[in-house]
């Protein structure tokens, strides 16, 4: 807290939130539920009320919800929203953001401008071609899967294979063409990823793997080997950037992946500014390297120590136990924790079968934890990870024992 906005009191301040996905949302609230007094605003650039992103792969898709706004009384907690503004740039030595209707004044600002999808080159205003980040994308998606479209899907990754998932269940014919030799390549280890080939076979949807896509044309995918893939419609999943290119020129410290650095208690290079979500890495001690982290789970945690940041003078620092799940093809897909510095692998269970699950350990600690279909795995393995308890490698391998019975 600088000395300019502690000395005016709580009730003076004015925090102003750039994102009204859930980081944002989950800020603001934060701060309410922390017993913050002053005026909160919540700035989105979309016209819709706030939302949550999960519903958009699934019932959005399928028609089986209208939308997924969250279910958050604004009013009553006093946060103030501003839709349909888009924020342009910051100017933190005047400490105002300028946005399209105008510039807004802050005390404090938390950016959680979430991240924003990563477009397939020259595909650019082709026809047919979609993207599924927001509730609109869903919304032009729903008539595609109605009308059971031939679907080329570009990227086997989390989002590609849920999309995958939602369009086979509606009747479409499904490819999805993938550059890498595996889907998830960037995700997971080939040995893990290289199980989750079958699933799309399984169920019904084509996988081409080592496919490049070397154009789209109305009605077709051109591979770099010169095959055409039929295409009533293309949907592009090959991963997402933080959304940050607003912030040219605002003396914010961004990382190799156009991310904001921010720091263990998630204040950014600039005083008076936090970063939360999508949009920031931070550094974790636990895991003795900077994460970031795309998913729900840090969209939802972190805003709790940014707002205890903003409220409290005892720093709060923030280094959690990453989780994400993604449904895919009929299975429960679960990961916790971050395997990147693992030393061992350890399988519990048959990957050909139903349920089954991979642990990584690091010095003989529980460092990170895939789980299909094994739920009771994954609750016990995060709490493993957080104590840090030693494991038996032996005992771990047995799948018939509980995860928790497994200690050294």
């Amino acid at each position: 807290m600088s000395e300019q906005t502690q000395a005016r009191g709580d009730s003076a301040r004015r925090v102003v939130v750039v994102g009204a996905g859930m980081a944002g949302v989950q800020t603001a609230v934060a701060l309410r539920e922390q017993g913050f007094t002053g005026s909160v605003t919540l700035i989105g650039a979309e016209p819709h009320q706030p939302y949550d992103r999960p519903p958009l792969s699934k019932a959005v898709l399928l028609g089986k919800a209208e939308g997924s706004a969250f279910d958050v009384d604004f009013e009553a907690l006093r946060i103030e929203l501003r839709l349909g503004c888009e924020v342009v740039g910051l100017r933190p030595g005047d400490h105002e953001l300028d946005t399209t209707e105008g510039p807004v004044p802050y005390d404090v600002l938390v950016l959680a401008s979430g991240a924003e999808p990563i477009r397939l080159p020259g595909a650019h205003g082709v026809p047919g071609v979609h993207l599924l980040r927001t509730l609109d994308d869903a919304e032009r998606l729903r008539p595609v899967l109605a009308e059971q479209h031939d679907i080329v899907v570009v990227g086997a990754g989390w989002i590609g294979a849920e999309f995958a998932t939602a369009a086979r269940e509606a009747g479409c014919a499904v490819t999805v063409v993938e550059a890498a030799d595996r889907p998830l390549a960037g995700a997971l280890p080939a040995e893990v990823a290289a199980p989750m080939a079958a699933w799309y076979a399984d169920s019904g949807a084509e996988l081409r793997t080592r496919a490049r896509v070397d154009r789209v044309e109305p009605g077709a995918v051109v591979l770099d080997d010169g095959s055409r893939v039929p295409a009533g419609a293309v949907v592009v999943g090959i991963g997402a950037r933080p959304a940050t290119a607003w912030l040219a020129g605002s003396g914010i410290e961004l990382g190799v992946h156009g991310e904001v650095l921010a720091d263990e208690h998630l204040r950014t290079s600039v005083p008076d500014v936090y970063a939360v979500g999508d949009c920031a890495s931070f550094p974790s001690g636990r895991y003795e390297q900077r994460l970031l982290v795309h998913h729900w789970d840090n969209a939802l945690q972190g805003p709790r120590t940014v707002a205890a940041n903003i409220i409290g003078e005892t720093p709060m620092a923030y280094d959690p136990v990453p989780y994400f799940w993604s449904e895919q093809f009929g299975r429960f897909v679960q990961y916790v924790g971050h395997h990147a510095s693992a030393d061992q692998t350890v399988w519990r269970g048959d990957p050909g079968g139903a349920a089954w699950a991979v642990c990584w350990l690091r010095s003989g600690r529980l460092v990170g934890l895939l789980a299909v279909g094994r739920p009771r795995d994954l609750a016990q393995g995060r709490r493993l990870i957080e104590s840090g308890a030693p494991m038996d490698p032996g005992l771990l391998a047995d799948p018939s024992r509980p995860l928790k019975e497994a200690t050294a």
